[in-house]
């Protein structure tokens, strides 16, 4: 399932045939017309998609891959002026625990983003009420979240305020508290994306000015997250010299944990993006960079990975410039494009979520 950057609001369906090899699109959901969803996920069961919604969190009830009906949308929150209509403040970021309590957790961005939203959810998974809105700082702009394995704590990548943010998570309600940030390894880094390994000993912060992904190896007592030190270019270093017409996008795990996979998009139309690939260590540090290569747009706001949950092998891409997502297969440590489908709708090619 993929959604969209600009309205009209839809949910768009493909069916990946992995033996044949064919990618098409087998369903266009509507869903409320203002509410395009930039950012998608699943809930523990894959049974409702939750949505960051321009102004808006929504929830979707997923029947199957054909039938997917809007529940519930709840206006972002936080600062009082996030959710107007006359400032710029939008949904960028939705997570959804995988452990109960189940709740959502969603970041606004732009404008007016200093707070993090925190909804319960009911038994069927419908978002259900606002619960928390937990304060970063006045300046932050937060888009990336990751849990560790036990969902204990909230690692948040802070664009805004350059930080990395570690928040300890209540198991009985949810809701979070701050344990304490590190700012991003420079100033103007601007941390976007943040993954961590199954293992819950290594993070990596992705840095969209920065162009590079940065390692970190998580205290074992405190939780907190230190920089190692050890850091790779999202560009190959003969364009370093002029990185500021790349924008690091995101950074994940492959489901095994053997590898790590980022993108960087480019901001001119005619010069491609770059997804690189890293071999981890058996504790999620990283081995070796193992594959730089250029893809086939530049990826505009988009260039976002779709990791299968199943396997390595394969691993979904989205463009919203031309409109389109493709499929990649992972072997041998290389990457090939296997399939294609072109939408051309407004904002098509947000981030694919996969559904067996």
């Amino acid at each position: 399932m993929v959604g969209t950057w600009t309205p009209p609001g839809a949910i768009f369906s493909f069916e990946f045939d992995d033996e044949q090899l064919t990618l098409k699109l087998i369903n266009r959901a509507e869903i409320p017309e203002d509410e395009p969803i930039s950012w998608m996920t699943f809930n523990h069961s894959r049974k409702t998609i939750y949505g960051a919604s321009m102004k808006k969190w929504s929830s979707h009830t997923v029947n199957s891959p054909t039938d997917i009906q809007h529940n519930v949308s709840h206006s972002i929150a936080g600062h009082e002026l996030a959710p107007s209509r006359d400032t710029n403040t939008r949904a960028i970021f939705v997570l959804a625990a995988q452990k109960p309590p189940y709740n959502v957790y969603g970041n606004p961005f732009y404008k007016y983003a200093s707070h993090g939203n925190v909804f319960s959810v009911h038994d069927a998974g419908r978002l259900a009420q606002n619960i928390q809105n937990y304060e970063y700082e006045e300046k932050a702009g937060v888009h990336g979240m990751v849990f560790d394995p036990t969902e204990s704590f909230l690692y948040s990548a802070d664009m805004g305020a350059d930080k990395l943010w570690t928040h300890a998570k209540n198991h009985e309600t949810g809701q979070v508290q701050l344990a304490g940030s590190v700012s991003a390894p420079e100033t103007g880094d601007h941390p976007r994306w943040v993954e961590m390994h199954k293992s819950g000993k290594h993070l990596y912060l992705l840095m969209e000015a920065g162009n590079r992904l940065a390692e970190y190896k998580i205290d074992q007592d405190s939780h907190l997250p230190e920089f190692t030190g050890k850091s790779f270019s999202l560009i190959p270093e003969d364009l370093r010299a002029n990185k500021n017409n790349y924008r690091g996008d995101v950074v994940f795990c492959a489901q095994s944990g053997e590898y790590l996979f980022a993108t960087t998009r480019s901001n001119t139309l005619t010069i491609p993006g770059w997804i690189s690939a890293y071999k981890l260590a058996e504790d999620g540090s990283i081995e070796k960079r193992v594959l730089l290569q250029a893809t086939s747009s530049s990826g505009g706001h988009s260039n976002a990975l779709g990791m299968c949950p199943w396997t390595d092998e394969w691993i979904a891409l989205t463009d919203d410039t031309v409109g389109f997502i493709e499929m990649y297969r992972w072997s041998n440590e290389k990457l090939q494009v296997v399939a294609r489908c072109e939408v051309h709708e407004p904002g098509f090619g947000m981030n694919a979520i996969w559904y067996d």
